[in-house]
């Protein structure tokens, strides 16, 4: 098949048979010298201060004279430059981003009005680490031509109502609640997509989303506040 830049082609969906998503919730990235290590993640003392994303599409995710595949309303798999590009594929891209527009957010917040040091640090390492996804996920989507979305979705707005709608201690076990749910429940997306991508890019940002948000967990579960409802409900 010959391809050609900035034209998708929607390839039969037979094939997409061929690549189910398959839960990986124990994934560990391969080793290459692509796979971003969990401990070369931003730290709080590299965050920009105060740098919240805004309700505007980015001028980097718009289509640029590199992308080889156009937006597509009805779905399906696009062929590009760098391997087809599945559903799933922009699935993951549209959490990611979705996921920092409201945990960046809030753990800036929670760097402030968190009760406790240790909350109030690990809030900040967590929102470093999603600003630097979230300049991965609109690089990604500038080359890819995906549309990623501008706010947050009305559960994400509730939770962080929630959060900051609280005070002292029961502020930081809401925060570390509703987090560790969130960052579970993409977790296993996450794997899917690594273990089923043939896109060279999404393959990339996968292991650099996965590293992320391991550690946000392991950081979320360090304050001792999780709870049996900070975790989302196992895989049938």
């Amino acid at each position: 098949m010959r391809l050609h830049r900035s034209r998708r082609v929607l390839v039969a969906c037979g094939i997409a048979a061929l690549c189910p998503l398959t839960a990986c919730a124990g994934y560990t990235p391969t080793p290459s010298t692509d796979t971003v290590a969990v401990g070369s993640l931003p730290t709080a003392d590299t965050a920009p201060a105060d740098t919240v994303p805004t309700d505007t599409v980015p001028v980097d995710a718009t289509p640029s004279d590199s992308a080889s595949a156009q937006a597509d309303p009805d779905g399906g798999t696009w062929e590009t430059e760098w391997g087809p590009l599945s559903e799933a594929d922009r699935e993951l891209m549209r959490k990611v981003r979705l996921a920092t527009l409201w945990e960046m957010v809030i753990s800036q917040e929670a760097a402030q009005r968190a009760s406790t040091a240790r909350v109030r640090q690990i809030s900040k390492e967590i929102s470093a680490q999603h600003h630097t996804l979230d300049e991965q996920v609109r690089e990604l989507a500038g080359k890819l031509d995906v549309q990623l979305p501008v706010k947050a979705t009305a559960q994400q707005q509730g939770w962080m109502a929630d959060i900051s709608g609280r005070k002292g201690s029961s502020y930081d076990a809401t925060y570390v609640k509703w987090l560790r749910l969130a960052h579970g429940q993409i977790f296993g997306l996450i794997g899917a997509v690594r273990g089923s991508t043939q896109n060279t890019l999404i393959r990339r940002f996968s292991e650099q989303a996965n590293a992320a948000v391991l550690n946000h967990q392991r950081l979320l579960e360090s304050t001792g506040l999780t709870t049996p409802e900070s975790f989302p409900d196992p895989p049938e």
